[in-house]
Order: structure tokens, then C-alpha cells, then sequence
């Protein structure tokens, strides 16, 4: 009896154990709370980076294959070549465009960098009531709900030759004769765009500068500080990220753009965007290809160094 119980209890044992373990087994395992909120952050992501990655990545990924595809006068077939950067970056006509291009860009930039600042400073410091800032806001974005081509040609009528600006200064006896150089010349391009990317400045920065403590103008001011002082010191400073961000639209709308200086300047000026334009109406892709991956690096070069500059994350 006593030597049946002894071999009895060791395969209990065993049998408790084997039930203990799957009924452990079976328990469902409970996921560290940091992991399953870090698996869903990236499930709730994955929409996002699947309509970038379509529309966006895939079309640049597109781009850069077929900038080495050869061509021909009437096709373009796949290879893999470098002809079309070798020809791109060391032809004469290229590196003439790029610095009309550079130039439209940088005066463009001063006048809606003055433009935008001035505009939201009034908005910001001087316009007490916040009814009154968001009519003349509004006011300012009346001329910006038609569209781009329309507001450019409009210039057209008021700055030739027989028009409302030469007319008006021909009868104020300001002039004797018309001034050729108001129209389809780089005036009349550089114009044009600080009235088209003039607003894409004014909007970041009167967000930023309302962003601003007022009690820091006030401190400054008791200190002793001058008007002058106060906006070299201390506006302009904590404003930075809006001209940055500002900065940014216009140089990549500028850089891009190749309407306007087709019209405005009466096909005296070029542009990058209007080589690339030219390359894609001669059926051109791969060279059109390369044109556009070379103005996107030097876009996001741009885009770089401003950024260095200044943290603009903190506006995002």
C-alpha cells in the first residue's frame, strides 16, 4: 500500500504541474502599456504615410529613375546615363537662369520680407482690438480669392506703355514720354511676385508676432528702452520663425514659378521652371527630369541653410 501511494503522488505532482503550466499558457499575456501606445501611434501614422508615400515619395522616386533614361527626337526609352546633369549643370545657358532666377528670388524676398513685417506689425501692436485684426486680415486676403493668372495679367493694362501709370504720370508732368521699362522687363516680374507671395510672409509672421508677450515691450520700455531698440531687440528677434517660415514659401513658390515670368517679362527673362516647362513642350522627359531633381536639391539646400538659422518646429 505504502510503495503504490509513493508512486502515486509523484505523477499528481506531475499532473498539477502540467495543468498549472497550461493554464498559464493559456492566460492571455498582457502588452507593456508604453508598447501598445507606440503601436498604435504608428497605426494611426500608417494613412498619413501611405497618401505620402503615393503622392508624394512615389512621383519623386518616378522623377529621379527617368532623369537617366536616354532620348531621342520623337521618344524616350529606359538606360542609364548621365548626359542629362552633365548637360544641365555645365551648360552656360543653365547657369545664366539660375542667377535670374537667384535674383527674382532675393529681391522678391527683401520686398515681401518689408511688406510682410510692416503689415503685421501694424496688425499685431498697433490695431488694439481683435475684431478690427481679423477684418483687416481679411482685408488683406480680398485680392488673394482669385486667382494667380488673373492678378498677374492684371498688371498688364496698368503698367504698358499706353496705360493708367503712364498715362497718369505723362498728365502730372512727371515724365515726357512713356517708360518702356514698366512692363515686360524684370520690374515687372519682380512686381508681380511680391503681389502674388506677398501675403505667404504677412500670415506667419502676425502669427508669431501675436504669440509675443506684451509684457516684454512693456518691461523694455520702462527699462528705458527706445521704440527702435525695442523692435531690434526684441520684436524682430522673437519673430524669426514666422519670417523663416515665410522665407520658405516664398523661395519655393519663386523658384517654381514659371508663369509669371513668361508673361511679365514678354519672353525677354527665363526661369528654371520655364526651362523645365520647355524641355516637357519638346517631349523632353528625362532632360525635364534632371532640370527638376538639380531645382528640388537646390530648393531643399535653401530650405537647409534657413533653417540652421532658426528652430521653426516651435511654430509647427
Amino acid at each position: 500500500m505504502m510503495n503504490s501511494r509513493a508512486a502515486s503522488c509523484p505523477a499528481d505532482g506531475r499532473a498539477g504541474g502540467d495543468q498549472k503550466s497550461s493554464s498559464s499558457s493559456a492566460r492571455p499575456r498582457r502588452l507593456d502599456p508604453s508598447r501598445l501606445a507606440e503601436r498604435v501611434s504608428w497605426l494611426l501614422a500608417t494613412p498619413l504615410v501611405c497618401i505620402l508615400g503615393f503622392f508624394l515619395l512615389l512621383p519623386i522616386a518616378i522623377i529621379v529613375v527617368v532623369s537617366f533614361w536616354n532620348y531621342n527626337e520623337w521618344s524616350f526609352f529606359p538606360d542609364f546615363i548621365f548626359d542629362n546633369y552633365i548637360y544641365h549643370l555645365t551648360s552656360p545657358v543653365t547657369l545664366a537662369t539660375y542667377l535670374k532666377t537667384l535674383k527674382f528670388m532675393a529681391l522678391t524676398w527683401v520686398f515681401c520680407a518689408a511688406i510682410g513685417f510692416t503689415i503685421a506689425y501694424f496688425l499685431a501692436f498697433h490695431v488694439q482690438t481683435l475684431p478690427m485684426q481679423v477684418a483687416l486680415f481679411l482685408l488683406c486676403t480680398i485680392p488673394f480669392w482669385t486667382s494667380n493668372i488673373i492678378r498677374m495679367i492684371s498688371w498688364i493694362p496698368f503698367l504698358g506703355r499706353n496705360g493708367i501709370a503712364n498715362s497718369t504720370l505723362i498728365q502730372l508732368g512727371v515724365i515726357d514720354a512713356p517708360l518702356e521699362w514698366l512692363l515686360y522687363s524684370d520690374f515687372a516680374v519682380v512686381l508681380a511676385f511680391v503681389h502674388l507671395y506677398a501675403l505667404f510672409m504677412v500670415v506667419p509672421i502676425f502669427n508669431t508676432m501675436m504669440r509675443i508677450d506684451k509684457s516684454l515691450i512693456e518691461a523694455a520700455r520702462d527699462a528705458g528702452a527706445s521704440g527702435v531698440q525695442i523692435l531690434f531687440n526684441v520684436i524682430l528677434p522673437l519673430s524669426k520663425p514666422g519670417i523663416m517660415i515665410g522665407s520658405i514659401f516664398v523661395v519655393t513658390l519663386v523658384m517654381g514659378d514659371f508663369i509669371t515670368v513668361r508673361h511679365m517679362s514678354g519672353g525677354q527673362s527665363a526661369s528654371v521652371g520655364r526651362i523645365i516647362s520647355n524641355e516637357i513642350s519638346l517631349l523632353q522627359y528625362p532632360a525635364a527630369a534632371a532640370s527638376s531633381v538639380v531645382l528640388l536639391c537646390t530648393v531643399l539646400l535653401m530650405i537647409g541653410i534657413m533653417m540652421r538659422f532658426v528652430d521653426i518646429r516651435k511654430e509647427l
